[in-house]
């Protein structure tokens, strides 16, 4: 199979040459030497994409005075299968793969990036894994986690849930990075009464990479779920760019922080409930759920048109119109500073709670409470009939918001709930020690 177009097709196609196969490329006196990987449609047709020895891609533009030799013939990429094995012993935790950096590697034969094939393999390369614990392992889905939607939250809370009150000690969901503080929300407020530790975990890089976080970030995740206290959802993600620790974060209060960086995750708000390395647990508060007794209950009823914008200096209020005719039950506006949106959008928001819909209001300042008694933008939101988001970031209150549409459509009662610590989301005051993040060190 060859996935090029156009020119570049042309010329890889008269040399018979497919994906995978291990070319030499030369151009302006530069040699080049690696495998050709499928270069995605929606880019140009003049590039070839080689995996080069060392790993790196590399993009060569390719004209009538660049020649190209098939070296060898490559192997097509293996289809994946689920990654399932069932555990031995009574005493186990369990691994739910969804997707992403964490559950793939790269395929050295074939160029191409690739789930594991098989619970060993994943153990081969994380052997203390097994030291902590007997671990059975599932594949609920294998999908982007940009294209997480809140029936895929239904879905793995459904079986964390299940795991759980099987016997499982604790629950491992891996999962793609950047929408992973979204499902973290999703499962606090929908795993009710927990017993047991369900653990987010994802990966910046690939196992197989030398500057790789996965390693870390999943014994972690196993110590967390097979031997803390801990009742509550929560990510765990390094905390420093080294392989030191990692943070054990409450799901309502993790956010991803930066694009790339190892130590993407911050504890919003809030402070961390434990920092972990490879051998120990330690506490950094006692304010949290503990083990306990007894099954899970799921409350799955979420709302899923709820929206999230951020306000801008040129926004309309025509914004408002689109979501209100879109059907849309409720809005999450990232404001400014303490919580403010231009005032000639106002208007537009009272009209948008007279028609029944649920208007709150965020801070895209991340850090620190939304207070809309301040000043006179704010007040003016209140009499309105905005609801402040308190000390939520912009995610969390999104996923409250739908959780609390999907059990009353009363504005009244919406108020009120949102205004409710339900799973830690809400703090009376915000400590000063938690901004700015990272700025004393952990000690261990």
């Amino acid at each position: 199979m060859l996935s090029y177009k156009g020119y570049a097709k042309s010329r890889l196609e008269a040399l018979g040459i497919k994906d995978y196969d291990r070319v030499k490329v030369v151009k302006d006196n530069a040699v080049f030497e690696g495998l050709l990987v499928p270069r995605p449609k929606l880019l140009d047709d003049k590039h070839v994409i080689l995996k080069l020895d060392n790993g790196y891609n590399v993009g060569i533009k390719i004209d009538n005075k660049t020649t190209i030799e098939v070296l060898s013939r490559g192997k097509p990429p293996i289809k994946p299968r689920k990654l399932e094995k069932k555990a031995t012993s009574e005493e186990r935790i369990s691994i739910v793969f969804t997707g992403g950096t964490i559950a793939s590697k790269v395929d050295y034969e074939t160029g191409a990036v690739r789930p594991y094939e098989s619970p060993e393999e994943l153990e081969s390369l994380i052997p203390e894994l097994k030291e902590i614990s007997d671990i059975e392992y599932y594949t609920a889905m294998s999908i982007f986690s940009e294209d997480m939607t809140p029936a895929d939250w239904i879905k793995i809370a459904e079986i964390a849930a299940k795991l759980i009150n099987s016997g499982s000690k604790g629950v491992i969901i891996g999962h793609g990075t950047d929408t992973m503080h979204y499902t973290a929300a999703a499962l606090s407020f929908m795993l009710r009464n927990q017993t047991a530790p369900v653990v987010l975990v994802g990966a910046q890089r690939s196992i197989d990479r030398g500057s790789s976080d996965a390693v870390l970030n999943l014994i972690a995740s196993a110590i967390v779920a097979a031997k803390s206290d801990i009742a509550e959802t929560v990510v765990v993600m390094h905390a420093t760019p080294e392989d030191e620790y990692c943070h054990v974060i409450r799901g309502v209060r993790a956010r991803k922080m930066h694009t790339s960086r190892r130590d993407a995750f911050l504890s919003v708000n809030d402070k961390p409930i434990a920092i972990v390395t490879k051998k120990k647990i330690k506490y950094l508060t006692n304010d949290y759920n503990k083990r306990r007794d007894g099954k899970i209950s799921l409350d799955t009823r979420l709302e899923p048109k709820v929206g999230l914008i951020y306000s801008w200096p040129s926004i309309e209020p025509k914004v408002i119109d689109a979501y209100i005719n879109m059907g849309y039950k409720g809005l999450v506006i990232a404001g400014t500073g303490l919580g403010h949106i231009p005032n000639r959008i106002i208007p537009k928001v009272e009209e948008a709670v007279s028609s029944g819909v649920a208007i709150v209001i965020a801070s895209q300042c991340i850090f620190g409470r939304v207070n809309m008694k301040v000043y006179s933008t704010g007040r003016r939101l209140l009499a309105a009939g905005a609801i402040p988001a308190y000390d939520m970031h912009p995610e969390t209150a999104l996923v409250k918001l739908m959780y609390v549409l999907g059990h009353t459509t009363d504005l009244d009662e919406i108020r009120r709930l949102m205004a409710q610590n339900m799973v830690g989301e809400i703090r009376e005051c915000t400590s000063m020690e938690v901004y700015p993040p990272g700025g004393v060190r952990d000690e261990l």
